[in-house]
């Protein structure tokens, strides 16, 4: 009889502990890992076309809302501008404080890349004149001249970017 119940007791003890769930830690409460990785794929590619005046950051969420892209990285695009408004970050030290470049000169776009987070625009420009190039965050009123493309790889759902661009989670 003993034996019954102690095996009894054995089994119903780790049949308990067997359905004990372990919670992970929370990525958005928990500090950040030195190295964050998010194992993906891409869905579809998307190719965007800009004319002649339209704003790049206007014109990017208008053709990512008529897509439904939800998440999405920016893989390339190319261009000319005639005027750009860019900011930097013009620190090395908490809280970030920013350096806004804005000028109606005539540019061309050498590269883009960037996210699309949760239907959210984070991208950053490189451009260049006959002088020196520059680049930054890309920033309403930024136009195209002759055009604008930029080439998007949606990525497979669920996905989740919420804290991927978060300078706080350090």
């Amino acid at each position: 009889m003993k034996t019954t119940i102690s095996l009894t007791a054995v089994i119903l003890l780790a049949g308990i502990l067997s359905c004990t769930t372990r919670t992970a830690p929370d990525p958005y409460t928990s500090p950040a890992p030195a190295v964050h990785t998010i194992d993906t794929s891409f869905s579809r590619i998307v190719i965007i076309r800009l004319k002649y005046g339209t704003d790049l950051l206007a014109g990017l969420r208008q053709a990512i809302e008529k897509e439904k892209i939800k998440n999405a990285v920016i893989l390339s695009g190319m261009g000319s501008l005639t005027q750009y408004n860019v900011h930097t970050v013009a620190n090395k030290t908490f809280p970030v404080e920013g350096l806004s470049m804005t000028d109606d000169t005539p540019e061309d776009l050498l590269a883009v890349n960037g996210y699309v987070i949760d239907g959210r625009v984070h991208c950053h420009i490189t451009f260049t004149d006959e002088k020196r190039a520059l680049g930054g965050h890309l920033d309403p009123n930024t136009k195209a001249f002759t055009f604008a493309i930029f080439t998007l790889g949606v990525l497979d759902e669920p996905v989740d970017l919420k804290r991927i661009d978060d300078y706080t989670w350090h």
